[in-house]
């Protein structure tokens, strides 16, 4: 298997293409499954790049796959590099991310034997036929944090959301967390900030202080870095804390009761493999399950922290994450 990697885009000018310098083009076999991963950021970010990056990685032992990637696209590169891979004969084009949203309905309509997928929400009702977008149980996540946050609290008053960007997403989930503490435990107060910045641990950190000396005593955040600096208040401040996007147990291995980890290596394999066996389905928005899209992860504990949750707590949240699972808990319902 062959890993064809375009990681420097430097171009002469919008118009004018790719610059040299990025690899010939290869010719494929035709029962060749050929992918490419089109990321905003890079492969090693310990979470959203690196984990959908890991899933295309595992294809390289699969037999019948041909794989790409290209990190560090800007906005402005998008259609031009999606449009570069789909000329030389990539079957399935990945936009991880919503900025690919929009370009890639420009794109798709040019290469009706291509497949495109988008690791984001449908943009708008009707799509291009070959472009699968996707809902990635994000409330739905939030929901269950809630939830476990309320139940794992010692004071049974206060637990909080920290957030990144200031996007409808990153609200929701703070609505979606707010709804799950609240509605499984009885007095529990949820509160939440959006930074605006998935990139400032500085924000993250004085935000959940904010909240710890206000009296919450559970943290879960969904803002990348600056999610990491809402672990350190937790430390700081002795209160518990969740992890989410990895397995962050080690930052704070007395803190964290578990991660949601975001199963984006198993998004990637099953697309891939859709398309290989002929069952991609674009035009629709796909909506995996919460324990398709999430996994629980503690370490060297397994699933959970026993030190941080107790056994009737986490058998409580199981019940509701398999509930949510199931579509009996209608999360998106409670967010209208």
């Amino acid at each position: 298997m062959t890993l064809l990697s375009r990681r420097q885009f430097n171009f002469l000018t919008l118009a004018g293409g790719i610059a040299a310098g990025m690899g010939a083009t290869t010719a494929f076999a035709a029962e060749e499954t050929s992918v490419v991963l089109l990321l905003s950021g890079g492969i090693a970010d310990g979470g959203w790049g690196q984990h959908a990056y890991e899933g295309l990685k595992s294809l390289d032992g699969k037999p019948g796959f041909k794989i790409a990637y290209a990190e560090n696209i800007s906005q402005a590169q998008i259609p031009q590099v999606a449009r570069g891979y789909a000329d030389d004969g990539y079957k399935l084009v990945i936009g991880h991310g919503y900025e690919f949203g929009s370009p890639f309905l420009e794109v798709a309509p040019d290469y009706p034997e291509t497949n495109f997928f988008v690791s984001s929400f449908l943009p708008q009702p009707e799509v291009p036929k070959n472009i699968l977008y996707a809902d990635l149980a994000y409330f739905d996540v939030a929901y269950a944090a809630g939830a476990l946050a309320a139940l794992i609290s010692e004071k049974k008053a206060s637990v909080g959301f920290i957030g990144g960007g200031d996007n409808p997403t990153q609200q929701n989930m703070m609505k979606a967390f707010i709804a799950g503490a609240e509605k499984t435990v009885t007095g529990v107060k949820g509160v939440g900030i959006v930074t605006g910045d998935y990139n400032n641990a500085a924000k993250g950190k004085q935000a959940a202080a904010t909240m710890i000396g206000n009296g919450a005593d559970v943290i879960w955040h969904a803002a990348d870095v600056t999610g990491l600096g809402a672990i350190q208040a937790a430390v700081e401040g002795n209160v518990k804390v969740l992890g989410c996007y990895s397995d962050q147990t080690e930052l704070a291995p007395k803190n964290i009761g578990t991660s949601f980890e975001m199963n984006l290596a198993g998004m990637v394999v099953t697309t891939a493999e859709a398309v290989a066996g002929g069952t991609f389905k674009g035009g629709i928005e796909w909506k995996p399950t919460l324990a398709e899209m999430w996994l629980l992860k503690a370490g060297a504990n397994g699933d959970h922290n026993p030190e941080t949750v107790s056994a009737e707590a986490w058998a409580s949240f199981q019940t509701i994450w398999n509930d949510i699972t199931a579509r009996k808990i209608d999360v998106a319902a409670l967010l209208k």
